[in-house]
């Protein structure tokens, strides 16, 4: 199946360069191209792709409240961002996730690492590294959003997991990849995927790094 793909940044050139290197692999196609934020939600709700992948500073909407709109659009569930950056730390991470992202990417990745990284958002799986996820996940939480502080809520639907379910999801939150998992619980990798797919069912979460999200959100799991 080929994996539909918008482009958003607002430099021309850039994204015809990626659109280059997209279009010459035959499981992907680029289906649009935008150069702002409000582009790019209007394209996406147009074309239904499902990768955007999504530069931050863009002029007029930025790319992570282009990315907060697409992402909470009941009509786009099946649209995932990646965000592609220069500016990347840990701020423009942490927003990044909150607005819903399913990776994030500088600009100085490699040809084949942007195009596996796209493959990878389309499955449903996180961009995050393994190693990387507690600490941005860290950073996520040291930075609430504006509002009253709030006590960790379980998510809904957190009782409906089995205990395998929730012994992979800990782990995945904990920074293990699938293959560590199945390592450490004697499992396969595809048994090991199939927990994770399930337990974000049960939770509503798009894809893992969302997953992680939860666990955390929920008191499942803590930075210590």
């Amino acid at each position: 199946m080929t994996v539909r793909v918008l482009l958003a940044d607002d430099q021309a050139l850039l994204r015809g360069t990626f659109r280059m290197l997209i279009d010459s692999c035959p499981d992907l196609e680029v289906v649009a191209e935008a150069a702002d934020g409000a582009q790019a939600v209007e394209l996406a709700r147009a074309h239904r792709p499902d990768v955007v992948v999504m530069d931050i500073r863009m002029p007029g909407t930025d790319g992570l409240t282009a990315t907060g709109t697409i992402c909470a659009d009941p009509e786009l569930t099946g649209t995932r961002v990646l965000i592609l950056t220069t500016f990347e730390n840990d701020e423009h991470v942490a927003r990044a996730l909150r607005a819903g992202a399913s990776g994030f990417l500088g600009k100085y990745v490699t040809t084949d690492a942007l195009l596996e990284a796209i493959r990878t958002v389309a499955a449903g799986d996180s961009l995050l590294s393994p190693g990387a996820t507690r600490a941005l996940i860290a950073q996520f939480l040291a930075t609430p959003p504006p509002g009253p502080a709030a006590a960790p809520a379980a998510a809904p639907g957190l009782g409906d997991l089995t205990s395998r379910e929730l012994e992979v999801m800990k782990l995945a939150a904990d920074g293990r990849s699938n293959a560590e998992i199945a390592g450490e619980l004697h499992l396969s990798v595809l048994t090991v995927r199939t927990h994770v797919q399930r337990a974000m069912a049960k939770l509503g979460a798009r894809d893992r790094a969302q997953l992680v999200v939860l666990a955390y959100k929920s008191g499942l799991m803590s930075p210590d």
